[in-house]
């Protein structure tokens, strides 16, 4: 499959956005040629198409898999395995969202909680002792303000977004609308 200058520009960038969050280029590559062709496409497609090995596709497809940002599928008269991704750019978001709170974030509060419960802490320093409280409970409030940010509708999201930036705006002082 040939990209169109237009894919091409897409997967190259997707890939470097994908390194600098922290992901394999090629597992943010794959996901972007996905995305942008909206079809599924086996492996081999995938190799092809983005000039990387078989090998390195399949083990970035898992990673994909397990990150539940691709899903199998099969096509009618092929017994290949078909990969795709959804079209849904508020579903990929929330997915994305939901598994790094679960995989990151979590963690990172789970391990404050244990730090502020150990009989250890209270030998530190009080303003040490009020820094590390202080970031759990903002963790904490941040792990709820995404909960419900995850609950709503994605035309509720969007509606959020914009009340958010007029709640700026009204902040700030700006004026009216120029």
């Amino acid at each position: 499959m040939e990209l169109s200058q237009s894919a091409h520009k897409f997967v190259l960038h997707w890939g470097e956005m994908g390194v600098a969050w922290g992901v394999n280029r090629t597992v943010a590559q794959i996901h972007a040629l996905l995305f942008f062709h909206g079809k599924p496409l086996n492996g081999e497609e995938i190799a092809q198409t983005l000039n990387v090995a078989r090998s390195n596709v399949s083990n970035s497809l898992r990673e994909l898999q397990s990150l539940r940002l691709v899903r199998l599928t099969q096509v009618l008269g092929d017994r290949r395995d078909y990969y795709e991704t959804s079209h849904d750019v508020w579903e990929l978001f929330r997915t994305v969202v939901r598994e790094r709170k679960e995989r990151e974030f979590q963690p990172t509060v789970q391990m404050l909680r244990d730090l502020v419960a150990s009989p250890d802490f209270e030998h530190e320093a009080p303003d040490t002792q009020d820094r590390v409280r202080e970031t759990l409970a903002l963790m904490d409030s941040l792990g709820v303000w995404a909960d419900e940010m995850l609950r709503l509708s994605p035309s509720t999201l969007v509606k959020v977004l914009n009340l958010g930036a007029k709640v700026q705006k009204f902040v700030r002082g700006d004026s009216a609308e120029k």
